[in-house]
């Protein structure tokens, strides 16, 4: 009887473990990946650029498997899905830049909104982490970080309960106002600042975290908050402070 229960139980462990939320998710990720890869990408003016670093660069940080299906198969579909939508539209001689500058919901369709936000928002993410980063800001990017937060560790706490509070899928953001002011905000699914949507607060972005959970999910499950305290190992603060004082001189 004992036999014939442990037996039991530990059939019913390996059965909870084969189809556990973290195994079924990447399951589900690797069939994406392969898919992705077996796919061309669709014609048109939109290409998607290489990572600046190995998958496995971030490493323990963001594992290689996630940022490799993440490239690959993510940020490719974003690409992909862009050229079709603005295939034989006025918008296929748009660059990236002119349709974000055109978002709002009466003059661009969703398909292109959200595609377009998608790439920009990938492309300009894998620029703001680095294989060496972490640490903290310097010069004029620190001291404004200060001088608007009050500290470092305030700007890191307020950064945070915005992507971990973002509800579903979407961003969080440090972007710059006119005259250099900077500001903390969050945005849904794939918008990001530039955008002139309701309720959007608009700013050229100079740091943003995906909180999307296939950015995560592999590595930490449903724990968005250590995915958030890891980024802070990664983050490359010296492209961050070079978009800043791009941003506010402009």
């Amino acid at each position: 009887m004992l036999k014939r229960d442990f037996l039991k139980n530990t059939a019913a462990l390996a059965l909870g473990a084969l189809f556990s939320p973290a195994v079924l998710a990447r399951a589900q990720e690797e069939q994406l990946l392969r898919e992705a890869r077996a796919t061309p990408l669709a014609e048109g003016p939109h290409t998607l650029p290489a990572l600046p670093y190995a998958f496995d660069a971030l490493e323990p940080h963001i594992d290689a498997r996630t940022m490799e299906i993440h490239h690959d198969a993510h940020h490719k579909s974003y690409v992909s899905k862009l050229n079709e939508a603005v295939a034989g539209k006025p918008e296929e001689k748009m660059s990236l830049a002119e349709l974000l500058a055109s978002v709002d919901k009466k003059k661009l369709p969703d398909p292109i909104r959200n595609n377009a936000g998608g790439h920009w928002n990938h492309s300009f993410f894998w620029q703001l982490l680095a294989p060496k980063g972490g640490g903290q800001p310097s010069g004029v990017l620190a001291e404004a970080i200060a001088k608007e937060f009050g500290s470092f560790e305030k700007f890191k706490e307020e950064f945070a309960k915005a992507a971990t509070s973002r509800f579903g899928s979407g961003w969080a953001w440090l972007s710059v106002e006119k005259g250099g002011k900077l500001f903390i905000s969050s945005t849904p699914n794939q918008d990001n600042p530039l955008m002139d949507l309701p309720g959007n607060r608009r700013g050229i972005p100079v740091l943003g975290l995906d909180v999307w959970e296939h950015a995560y999910y592999l590595k930490y499950q449903n724990k968005r908050p250590d995915y958030v305290a890891a980024f802070w190992n990664v983050v490359n603060w010296q492209e961050a402070g070079k978009r800043y004082e791009a941003a506010s001189k402009g």
